[in-house]
């Protein structure tokens, strides 16, 4: 499976994916928005959710910029067999591409 989807692509196939923000939480606290419906979870302890996510459905996250953290998550994930992938530049790549957010 591939380990990015970019923001177009992701803005014509986002029906029925799981959203997931993995932003540190330093950078979540300090933004004021996030994908509409998407999970925030702390990637520092990804050990202890990573098995409460959901088996069934393509997880599609983000971090601020689609950098380490989305990468470190996204190889913790798909190494459990989830079927899991980041957006290419995260949060700011979306917005960059016209995708929406909305205030959390």
């Amino acid at each position: 499976m591939d380990r990015t989807i970019t923001p177009n692509t992701l803005q014509t196939e986002l029906a029925g994916k799981y959203l997931l923000d993995v932003r540190r939480a330093d950078d979540m606290k300090a933004s004021t928005e996030h994908l509409a419906g998407a999970h925030w979870q702390d990637p520092t302890q990804i050990a202890e959710w990573a098995d409460t996510l959901p088996k069934d459905q393509e997880i599609v996250l983000y971090c601020v910029r689609g950098g380490a953290v989305s990468n470190s998550v996204v190889d913790t994930l798909q190494a459990k067999g989830l079927r899991a992938r980041f957006i290419e530049g995260g949060i700011e790549g979306w917005k960059a591409a016209g995708g929406t957010v909305v205030s959390k």
